[in-house]
C-alpha cells in the first residue's frame, strides 16, 4: 500500500450535493457543498423530488470543482470512491450512489458505502484525532442518538429518540412561530434574547434511568401554547417562546449526556455530531458541563463547516473501512432507514 491514500466521497442524502477528497482520513484537500436551501424554502421543508433533480443537475459540476480544488486532474488519482448509503431520502441517495458506482466502475476503484451517521461522528477526525473509547451525541434533523465506540468500526447505541429527532422538533417549532426554513439557526439566535422561563415547556424522560430521548411532548406543548393564545386573540412572544423551548431541549440533552458519562467514565473523548451541533446554546452548555464535571474527557465539537451534511465526513468515515478492505459491491443500493445495526452491502 502506498504511503498516502486519497478517498473521493459523495454525499447526497438530503438537500446538499457534496464531493470531497480527503488524504489518509484526516487531511482535507477539498470539500465542495452545494446547498438547496433557497429551492426548498418556499415549501417549508425538503421536497424529495426537487432535491433529487438538483443533485442530478449539480453532481458533475461539484465533482469537477472538488478535483480542481484538490489539485487533481482525474479521478484516476484517487484510491477509492466512498458514498453515503443511508440513512436519508431514497431519491437523493440514489443519485449519489449511481454517480459513485459509475466512477468506481469506470476507473476500477474500490467502492465504499458509508453510514451517514458514522460520517457525522468522524467529521471531528478532520480537526483532531479520535481516541477510544469515546462517547458521541448525534443531533440532527432525523436523529438523536448517544453512541459508544471502542474502535473505528464499532458503534453501540446507548440511547435514541423514541419519537421526533431534536432537529425535526426545532424545524416544527420554528414553523409555528413563523421562522424561515431551516428554522434551527434562527430559533437559536432568538433564544439568546428571550426569557427561558417565560413559557412552561415540559421535559420528558428526565426521571428515568433510560438514555433515550423524547421531543414530541415539547413540540406539542409549543403547538398548544400557540393555538391557545391565538384562540384568545393574544399574540405569541416568539423570542421568549424560542428561549423557553431551547432551554428545555438543552436541559434534556445535557441530562442524558451527564448520565451517559457517569455510566461510562472511561470515555477519553466526547464527540458532538450532526447538524444541531451548530447550535450555539448547546455548544456552550456542553463546554461548561465538561469543564466542570468531566475535565479528564476531551470534548470535540466540529467547526460549523463540518456540522451539516458534507462529503468530507463521509470520506473520513470511509478511511478505516478502506484500511480494513471492507469494500462494497457494485450492486450497492440505498438504505433510507439505515442505522448502526445495519451492515454495509
Amino acid at each position: 500500500m502506498k504511503e498516502d491514500q486519497l478517498i473521493l466521497a459523495i454525499e447526497s442524502s438530503c438537500d446538499e450535493t457534496s464531493v470531497a477528497i480527503v488524504k489518509n482520513g484526516e487531511e482535507l484537500l477539498a470539500n465542495i457543498v452545494a446547498s438547496q436551501v433557497k429551492s426548498h424554502m418556499r415549501f417549508g421543508g425538503v421536497v424529495p423530488e426537487v432535491a433529487s433533480r438538483h443533485h442530478v443537475e449539480q453532481i458533475t459540476q461539484i465533482l469537477t470543482m472538488a478535483l480542481e480544488k484538490a489539485g487533481l486532474d482525474s479521478v484516476e488519482k484517487v484510491d477509492a470512491i466512498a458514498v453515503t448509503q443511508g440513512p436519508g431520502l431514497v431519491g437523493p441517495l440514489l443519485v449519489g450512489i449511481t454517480a459513485a458506482k459509475t466512477l468506481a466502475f469506470l476507473y476500477d476503484k474500490p467502492l465504499i458505502g458509508v453510514n451517514h451517521l458514522a460520517g457525522h461522528i468522524f467529521a471531528s477526525r478532520l480537526v483532531y484525532p479520535l481516541e477510544y473509547p469515546l462517547l458521541s451525541l448525534i443531533v440532527s434533523g432525523g436523529h438523536t442518538e448517544l453512541v459508544w465506540m471502542e474502535h473505528d468500526n464499532d458503534f453501540r447505541v446507548l440511547g435514541e429518540t423514541l419519537d421526533d429527532a431534536v432537529g425535526e422538533a426545532y424545524d416544527k417549532v420554528g414553523r409555528l412561530i413563523d421562522l424561515p426554513y431551516p428554522a434551527g439557526k434562527h430559533l437559536d439566535q432568538l433564544a439568546h434574547e428571550g426569557d427561558a422561563k417565560f413559557y412552561d415547556i415540559p421535559r420528558a424522560l428526565l426521571e428515568e434511568d433510560s438514555l433515550d430521548f423524547s421531543f414530541s411532548g415539547m413540540k406539542s406543548a409549543v403547538m398548544n401554547t400557540v393555538h391557545n393564545l391565538h384562540q384568545r386573540g393574544q399574540s405569541v412572544n416568539s423570542v421568549d417562546l424560542a428561549a423557553s423551548f431551547q432551554a428545555a431541549v438543552i436541559e434534556v440533552l445535557l441530562t442524558k449526556v451527564d448520565r451517559a458519562m457517569s455510566m461510562n467514565p472511561a470515555a477519553k473523548q466526547f464527540v458532538l455530531a450532526g447538524g444541531v451541533a451548530a447550535n450555539s446554546g448547546l455548544r456552550s452548555a456542553l463546554e461548561c458541563l465538561f469543564r466542570e464535571k468531566y475535565p479528564q474527557t476531551k470534548l470535540l465539537i466540529p467547526p460549523l463547516s463540518l456540522c451539516g451534511d458534507n462529503a468530507a465526513m463521509i470520506a473520513a468515515a470511509a478511511y478505516p473501512l478502506y484500511l480494513a478492505g471492507d469494500f462494497s459491491r457494485l450492486d450497492l443500493n440505498a438504505r433510507p432507514d439505515m442505522d448502526f445495526r445495519d451492515e454495509i452491502d
